[in-house]
């Protein structure tokens, strides 16, 4: 099983384009899975093979899962993982029938992402202390996430050419290797160029060498070893290699909670809080899910929501028998 899955992996790489990200999840979920199958069959994941997974092994391997505690979207995931797998197994002649296709997804709960009113939005903005580089570094992060509605993935992988200044353009590499041109505006580019002095200073300062017989912490390379000349990355750590996603996560953690605003408010919720305040400002949909780089519409509608004040002055406005109410007019006719 253990090989089959090897190959599957290598599929998705070469012939899916499939993310390093993807890859891993897939990796994840279907590895849980042959832990499971080991474990009820009483054998070594090596004896394992494609015919010993059936319906009744797909649906006990979700049973354990919802015991375990998992939500209904993680599980439906897990699930559609199998049966992409399962697709690949039958389209390979390993097996005959695919018994993913016999399996109910799990019902997903409708949860609205977490998200920013646009004062919260500009109070977080305005809270790195842009005195320092790593700050100015900080709010150049918070502008353009917000500016353009950028995955966190997509943010940490941009590259200094990746940017026009000029027209106010950056060009992103999204999804399925996908790429797009998504607009910023001018706040996001006035910190962009405040921050990028202090990007240049500290590439040579990572680049200066070493003093005799110290070695890189952990036993990294150092930054001028390391550094390919096509590979310039737009935002650095202090120590002048590219930022991590997770230094990302944390930082915009971090400044929420020296803005005292919700929890659980992230990189993500900043891509959520730019989708919804272009649709409060009457934006088109389909211009939206162009700009987050959504492949089906029906994603974007997910992804954003009219909140009850703005549903309740779309019902004012539009429907005969509601308009005037609250301004005098019209009390005739609601009586009538």
């Amino acid at each position: 099983m253990k090989d089959h899955l090897r190959a599957f992996l290598s599929y998705l790489r070469l012939n899916r384009n499939a993310s390093a990200h993807t890859v891993r999840a897939y990796e994840s979920d279907l590895s849980q899975l042959v832990a499971f199958m080991a474990r009820e069959h009483r054998r070594p994941p090596s004896a394992l093979g494609p015919s010993d997974i059936t319906r009744v092994t797909i649906r006990g391997f979700l049973a354990e899962l919802f015991r375990l505690g998992e939500s209904r979207s993680s599980a439906a995931r897990k699930l559609a993982a199998i049966r992409t797998f399962l697709r690949y197994l039958k389209r390979e002649g390993l097996i005959e029938s695919d018994p993913g296709l016999l399996v109910a997804t799990p019902k997903r709960e409708q949860t609205i992402p977490r998200h920013l009113e646009v004062d919260e939005m500009a109070r977080l903005l305005e809270t790195p202390d842009t005195s320092g580089p790593l700050g100015r570094r900080d709010r150049a992060i918070l502008e353009l996430l917000y500016a353009s509605g950028l995955r966190l993935s997509e943010l940490v992988g941009l590259d200094l050419e990746d940017v026009s200044l000029g027209s106010r353009m950056v060009r992103v590499l999204g999804k399925g290797r996908k790429e797009r041109l998504v607009p910023f505006n001018q706040s996001a580019a006035s910190a962009l160029r405040a921050w990028l002095p202090d990007r240049q200073a500290l590439v040579r300062e990572g680049r200066q060498p070493r003093a005799a017989g110290r070695k890189p912490a952990g036993g990294a390379q150092p930054v001028s070893s390391r550094r390919r000349p096509d590979d310039e990355p737009l935002f650095l750590n202090y120590r002048g290699t590219r930022l991590s996603s997770r230094h990302v996560h944390r930082l915009v953690r971090h400044y929420v909670a020296a803005c005292s605003m919700r929890f659980g408010i992230s990189p993500h919720a900043i891509r959520h809080s730019f989708a919804t305040h272009l649709l409060e400002a009457g934006a088109d949909l389909r211009a939206i899910q162009e700009l987050l780089g959504h492949v089906r519409l029906g994603t974007t509608q997910r992804y954003t929501h009219v909140n009850a004040a703005q549903l309740m002055d779309v019902y004012r406005r539009a429907h005969p028998r509601a308009r005037g109410q609250g301004q005098g007019q019209g009390q005739g006719q609601e009586e009538e």
